[in-house]
């Protein structure tokens, strides 16, 4: 018998139908487990409870974090994915939603392993710190951070330690 598994995750995107009746719902979670970008996946989903299936395909939103249980279903063939079916679903907390059509998000927190960057539309220039709160410096543009970190690590040891 298949071990039970519980994970929360964020939905990843719009919910779908699974069938033609709205009975079964298909759905994908993105799971980050540790703070390691290695260890983000999404994770495909599928629910063929149709009280569930209702609640997924009209409640959730995308952005809105969520606990799953149930079980892996592992490929059998390499053309198959894996996919978790889902027995019990519950919502942790909604997504923020925007009240005003006309905001638009203008700068943002990005994560690269041990770093943290604030990337702002209104300029090119991205501040870069360690997660611990290290000051690393600013890169010219987002596509000079990697170059910045990789001149970091190399001043002050690999991770910013």
């Amino acid at each position: 018998m298949a071990e039970v598994i519980a994970l929360d995750g964020f939905l990843d995107e719009e919910t779908v139908p699974g069938d033609l009746h709205g009975s079964t719902a298909r759905f994908r979670i993105f799971v980050s487990p540790t703070d390691e970008r290695t260890d983000e996946m999404v994770l495909p989903c599928t629910v063929t409870d149709p009280g569930i299936a209702a609640a997924v395909l009209h409640d959730l939103v995308p952005g809105d974090k969520v606990r799953v249980t149930g079980y892996f279903r592992v490929p059998r063939t390499p053309d198959e994915p894996i996919w978790l079916a889902v027995t019990t679903l519950e919502l942790l907390q909604t997504a923020p939603q925007h009240t005003d059509p006309g905001d638009a998000i203008t700068a943002m927190l990005e994560r690269y392993g041990p770093y943290v960057c604030y990337i702002d539309a209104d300029t090119d220039e991205v501040p870069v710190w360690t997660e611990t709160g290290a000051w690393v410096g600013v890169a010219d543009t987002p596509a000079d951070i990697a170059e910045l970190l990789d001149s970091y690590e190399q001043h002050h040891g690999v991770g910013g330690d």
